[in-house]
């Protein structure tokens, strides 16, 4: 049985600003005021701080002198820019985990079963979380800290909702697409890098 992830407060105030970006709670170029959020959450300013910086580095957000903080006016292509560097990252962890997956692939099973439902009911936020966790155990893994890390550092969850939620990219199946990576992997097919990352590439929004 897989543990329960534990986030910490800043992860939960990052994902509450996040949720609050895609639902359209705070619209691009809206400021949005670090105290009330500390406020609403009856958290300090300090994890709410922390958050925005975060959000910031990852370009959703931006800053200015006597100006504050604002949702920034971000475009498909700006949303696009991320995908090569992804695709890239995930090409090499799929290789690296290819033997370790074609033995078990039993990780990346709940996610494929979570999507069929997802698919089925058009559950967008369902759809985000585990097309996500898919991909993240998939680079888990490879094994190595430092691509994980760096995945993990593209904020990945953050532009696929808004590739989803915003612009409205849709696959064709994500169940189905997923589910023939894991076939891949258990049938040791020597493109699964590729495989990989022309999936990812086709997950972008298009400019």
């Amino acid at each position: 049985m897989t543990p329960p992830v534990v986030h910490s407060l800043r992860e939960q105030i990052r994902e509450h600003i996040v949720e609050g970006i895609v639902s359209g709670r705070w619209k691009p170029g809206e400021r949005i005021v670090e105290r009330r959020i500390a406020v609403e959450l009856e958290v300090s300013q300090t994890p709410v701080r922390e958050a925005l910086r975060e959000l910031e580095t990852l370009r959703l957000i931006e800053s200015a002198p006597n100006k504050g903080v604002r949702v920034r006016n971000l475009s498909a292509a700006d949303l696009e820019e991320i995908y090569p560097v992804r695709a890239g990252l995930e090409q090499i962890a799929a290789e690296l985990a290819a033997p370790r997956l074609a033995a078990d692939c039993s990780a990346l099973e709940p996610h494929v079963a979570a999507l069929w439902e997802a698919d089925r009911s058009a559950d967008g936020t369902a759809q985000v979380r585990h097309t996500v966790g898919f991909h993240r155990e998939m680079v888990r893994a490879a094994g190595n800290s430092v691509l994980l890390h760096t995945w993990e550092s593209l904020g990945i969850e953050v532009f696929t909702a808004l590739s989803i939620r915003w612009l409205g990219t849709v696959q064709k199946s994500y169940a189905e697409e997923h589910e023939a990576l894991v076939d891949a992997f258990r049938n040791q097919d020597p493109e699964i890098g590729l495989l990989v990352k022309r999936h990812v590439l086709g997950c972008a929004p298009r400019a």
